[in-house]
């Protein structure tokens, strides 16, 4: 029985490198994973802690149940002034409440111009929220842009190396 993996798409832009990637990845790995790509943080409403426990929006409902039943995740996202993208932050604060990613495998990209500090905050944010990350399941790709092509393929030998090791390590966390 395949596991189910939930890509989760970090940039606001419908041509994103960063989905580009997601898609290359459900199709490297379709073998093994069902994968569902979630690429418009944008129907998650701004958070509101009033609203974490008691009226929860459905929409935020709906989405914590997608990432409750997943057996693993993986982030791909741009650094946006030296920061995750609010979409992103978003998404996750709606979660900080809960136990979704409490011992979820993840896998955590960040593909950008240089992507350095936004890396490095994210994973600090997903062990905050106590994911299950190793370093090889966590990759930084800088210069993007010369690296995936306009139909989304990765055009960068080195870095469709980087993806492809990323993802058997993931896989191994995932049957751990």
């Amino acid at each position: 029985m395949k596991k189910n993996i939930i890509g989760i798409c970090g940039s606001a832009s419908q041509n994103s490198k960063n989905l580009f990637i997601l898609r290359y990845l459900s199709e490297y790995g379709n073998s093994d994973f069902n994968f569902e790509i979630l690429d418009d943080l944008t129907v998650l409403p701004h958070f509101k802690t009033e609203y974490t426990d008691e009226n929860v929006p459905l929409e935020v409902v709906a989405f914590r149940n997608k990432i409750a039943n997943a057996d693993g995740i993986i982030i791909c996202t741009p650094e946006y002034v030296f920061s995750i993208p609010s979409g992103l932050k978003n998404m996750i604060e709606w979660c900080v409440s809960t136990t979704v990613f409490s011992d979820k495998p993840i896998g955590l990209i960040t593909a950008s111009s240089s992507g350095n500090k936004g890396h490095e905050e994210l994973k600090l944010i997903m062990k905050t929220v106590q994911t299950k990350f190793i370093e090889e399941t966590t990759l930084l790709i800088n210069g993007i842009k010369g690296k995936v092509n306009e139909n989304g393929e990765i055009s960068d030998a080195n870095t469709e190396k980087e993806l492809k090791i990323f993802y058997q390590s993931f896989k191994e966390l995932i049957e751990k």
